[in-house]
């Protein structure tokens, strides 16, 4: 009998699989993105620097894996939102909701309005007009990828409202903080601000963290507060462009941020493993910023157009500026 042992049939494809991987040669690029990810892992890379940091990468060296950033951005916000609910307690985020309503409520309104208008005045097609004007009223890319089926958007429509905020949102992330720091807003009036003037809930979350935790919190709840308004919004958009019955995308994520708040709050047991879920998250957001920065390569700005990108502009200073001026005048 031969000593030695016949391999299985079935083990030679693990074997070939693993000497593939191993023979596996990295890019320069591949390797600089990778170098670039595990920095925005370390303390000393703030959000706003791992923004920066992905948009020079976008510019100069360019995304190796961009195929799979929009997926890895949309589950990694989630996540790190829930994480952030771990440090959050209930009774302060109900109250920071409180105040927030009636803003919520009129600068929806009134967003929408000026944004369908400016479109028609700026010649910019139904479907790209609304978009941005819905991205900028409630919650950014999550308003425009929810109410894009009920549409029935166009890729090209899509792409252009999604680049148009996400360009803004890089700018608002870098300016909201030195202007409130600038003006002496408080935590809670920056918090507010942020959560009603700036687009995405990762920009929000980013530059709330920055200026200090009470402005997180308020910031955060008033944001994901704000997102609900996704549903109605879509009901009237279908109503509106005449579409039918169209899939309206639940953000479901906030319910588990809610559920996060409540068990840190009614579950004192929890605290120690609260305290490393909220550092991940922190770790997580910053990554996500970082990989918002690197999808903005300069064909995905020069797609957008000046007109577009002078509505977002026009309606975002306009919301940025009446909401401040509401803020500190109630």
């Amino acid at each position: 009998m031969n000593n030695a042992i016949a391999e299985r049939p079935d083990a030679q494809p693990w074997k070939q699989r693993a000497q593939h991987l191993l023979d596996y040669r990295f890019t320069i690029r591949q390797l600089v993105f990778i170098g670039a990810v595990i920095l925005c892992l370390m303390p000393l890379i703030s959000p706003p620097l791992a923004l920066l940091l992905g948009l020079i990468i976008a510019q100069f060296i360019g995304h190796p894996y961009l195929h799979l950033n929009h997926k890895a951005t949309h589950w990694l916000l989630q996540a790190s939102v829930v994480g952030l609910g771990f440090g959050m307690n209930v009774h302060s985020a109900v109250q920071a909701g409180k105040e927030g309503v009636l803003f919520t409520v009129a600068s929806i309104a009134g967003t929408l309005t000026v944004g369908i208008l400016l479109g028609k005045w700026l010649k910019i097609d139904k479907i790209t007009a609304h978009l941005i004007a819905a991205g900028t009223a409630i919650c950014g890319g999550s308003a425009i990828a929810a109410l894009s089926p009920v549409m029935k958007a166009e890729e090209k429509q899509l792409s252009v409202a999604l680049g148009t905020v996400f360009i803004l949102n890089s700018v608002a992330l870098l300016v909201f903080p030195a202007i409130g720091q600038w003006l002496h807003l408080t935590q809670n009036q920056f918090g507010l601000w942020c959560a009603l003037a700036i687009h995405d809930t990762s920009s929000v979350v980013g530059a709330a963290t920055k200026f200090g935790p009470e402005a997180l919190q308020v910031a955060t709840t008033v944001k994901l507060a704000r997102a609900l308004w996704i549903i109605p919004v879509a009901l009237g958009t279908t109503a509106l462009f005449k579409t039918g019955k169209g899939n309206i995308t639940i953000p479901y994520f906030i319910g588990l941020f809610i559920l996060a708040m409540i068990v840190h709050t009614y579950v004192p047991a929890i605290q120690p493993a609260a305290d490393i879920l909220v550092k991940l998250a922190h770790i997580g957001l910053t990554l996500t910023l970082f990989l918002i920065g690197a999808g903005l390569s300069g064909k995905v700005i020069r797609a957008v157009g000046w007109q577009p990108l002078a509505q977002g502009v026009i309606l975002w200073v306009f919301i940025s500026a009446a909401s401040l001026w509401a803020i500190l005048t109630f």
